[in-house]
Formats: structure tokens, sequence, C-alpha cells
């Protein structure tokens, strides 16, 4: 059955210019010009959260934009009253999209007396009347069983696989893929089946949070190209510390493509120091002028894969289409020419 509304984007605060590249985005695949709700998403001077919403959602099919990044606590209470305003309006369905779900790696128990906060902010999720959730790259795949509602987890692993297979175009026989743990195994050999390249591991051990202690290389790595894939890059001690094992095993150069770019103080300091010879990775998370700055940061857009998903999820068709890397081509195209 058709939709019979038009589907309506409002952006929280965590990162506007997503939410205005998906509506623009959103525009040409439509024909017509989708804009952002007119909204207000303020603080009082106490730093409550407040939202006004200015125009009718009466029966609208509502997408809220708001990844759950630093602040964390902020971005996901904006996330959580503009849905409480949504639903008091009569939006008919909401839909949450969360490009960089936040309190993802607290998705398990790993020592007594230790909560599972994931679970409780899929709980807050649900409690606010939202109807459905659209994300990218969960750092847990379980995640998506918290919810007791629609999630749909989109993969950075094919818009990857062609900005490789642009920028390695020629050169792909000696790249290898590498996975910095053995946890990221299936993400990294997601990416290595798509491009058609080895794979490697770096075994790490750590002593405690926020140190590594010890680095082995799994695989063959010398003379090779290295392409570091994982999904969160946050302090950015282990990735470059992995770049250095690597070039240390033989790698001629190595590269790390990371889906969200938390990038606390000092990754930004540390990479651009580092061995590595690019980082690249999406704009869920929004850049900061030092990120832009960085000469070897790359960022890649998100907002193309995103208006089709939510496009796709308004009409009823297939999110998953997405996963493939002949789908998303025409989606991007005029950034990537193969061939």
């Amino acid at each position: 059955m058709p939709a019979m509304t038009e589907p309506k984007l409002i952006s929280g605060n965590s990162n506007r210019p997503l939410a205005q590249q998906i509506a623009r985005r959103m525009s040409l695949h439509r024909g017509m010009s989708v804009s952002l709700v007119d909204a207000r998403v303020e603080r009082f001077n106490d730093q409550e959260v407040f939202v006004e919403v200015y125009e009718n959602v009466r029966g609208e099919d509502m997408f809220i934009v708001q990844s759950t990044s630093n602040p964390a606590n902020d971005n996901l209470m904006e996330l959580l009253i503009i849905a409480d305003a949504l639903k008091r309006s009569s939006a008919s369905r909401i839909t949450a999209v969360i490009p960089y779900f936040g309190y993802a790696r607290q998705d398990r128990r790993t020592k007594a007396r230790t909560p599972i906060s994931a679970k409780l902010v899929a709980n807050m999720i649900t409690q606010a009347g939202i109807d459905r959730v659209l994300t990218l790259d969960l750092h847990a795949t379980q995640i998506q069983g918290f919810f007791d509602m629609p999630v749909d987890n989109l993969y950075a692993a094919p818009v990857f696989a062609l900005d490789v297979q642009h920028h390695f175009k020629g050169r792909l026989q000696d790249v290898t893929v590498v996975s910095p743990d053995v946890g990221g195994v299936a993400r990294a050999r997601e990416l290595a089946k798509r491009i058609g390249c080895a794979l490697a591991i770096v075994d790490k051990r750590r002593e405690k949070p926020g140190e590594v202690a010890e680095m082995t290389v799994i695989g063959e790595v010398t003379g090779k190209t290295c392409i570091i894939v994982d999904d969160i890059c946050d302090t950015a001690g282990t990735l470059c510390k992995a770049a250095s094992v690597l070039m240390d095993a033989g790698a001629t150069e190595v590269h790390s493509y990371i889906t969200h770019g938390v990038l606390s103080a000092p990754a930004v300091e540390r990479i651009t120091k580092s061995v590595m010879k690019s980082l690249v990775i999406t704009d869920s998370i929004q850049p900061t002028e030092a990120v832009k700055a960085a000469p070897n940061i790359r960022v890649v857009p998100t907002a193309p894969m995103f208006a089709q998903a939510i496009l796709n999820t308004w009409s009823g068709t297939s999110v998953s289409s997405l996963f493939d890397v002949d789908t998303l081509t025409p989606i991007y195209e005029g950034l990537y020419h193969r061939g």
C-alpha cells in the first residue's frame, strides 16, 4: 500500500550538518524539496533540554536524526524529548535515525556489579514512544535484540569497499585487510571479501582499559599495504600502536577505515604524528575543526545511504538492499567512479 504522507525529518543538535545533507539527498531522490521540520531544541539556564516543534506533524511519518555522541547524555536526552514532543503532537510513526549509537560498548556485563547500559538506553528509547530505529555499524549486533521494535543496522563496509576500490585502484593485489583485535575479525573479513583481499589480525592483550600491553600480528603483512578496519576510534591509542606494529612487521604502508570517529583527546594529535598514511572515517559523528584540519584524516559521507534508507523505510521497501555495493554505487554516483 503506497504511503499517503511524505517523510519528514527533524534534527537535534548532535549532527545537524548530516541531517541537512540527508534532507538534500532526499530532495534529489524525490524530485521535490525536503527540508528539516522547523523546531527549536534548546537548553534552559540549568541545562534542561526544551523542544518546541513549530510545524503540524499530526499523522506524519517522522524521522529524528540524532547521534548520541559526545556529550552523550545531552544528545540522548534531546532524542528522547524530541520523540516525546512528536508523540504528544500525534505523529503517526517515529523513527530514530541514530548514526552513532552511544553506550553501545556497554552491551554486556564484563565484571560483577556492572550495568548493561545499552539495554537501559534501548528501554528509554522504547518508552519515549519511538517506533523503530535506524543506525549504522552497531558495536555489537546483538544490541538489536535489546529493542522490542524493528532495528535496521546499516553497514559501512559497502561504502568503504567503494572507497578502497577507488583510492587503491590497480593496487588491490597488494592490499591486506587487518582486524585490530580478534573481536573485530568478522567486520574485517566482510570488507576483505568485498574487495577480494587477504586478511590479517593484530592480537592485543590489555592490562587495563585504555592501555595495550602487547600486540602480535597473525598473518602475512610483509610488503603489503595494510588497511585496518574497525567500528570505533576513541583515543586512537590502540589504532596507532597497531599501525606501528604492522610497519615493524614489514608492511609498506598502513591506512585505517573506522566507521565512527569518536576521536577524544588526544586522538587527532596521535593520528597526525602516527605512521598511518590515512584514517578514513564517516560523518556519523560531526567532525570537529581539528579533525577537518588533520592532513591524514578523511571523511566519507553517509547522507546518501541514510537518505535512501529513510525513503525505503517510509515506502515499506527493503533496507537490506543497501548492504550491496551494486546498490550503493548509483547512490554514490559522482563521488566514486568504478571501472
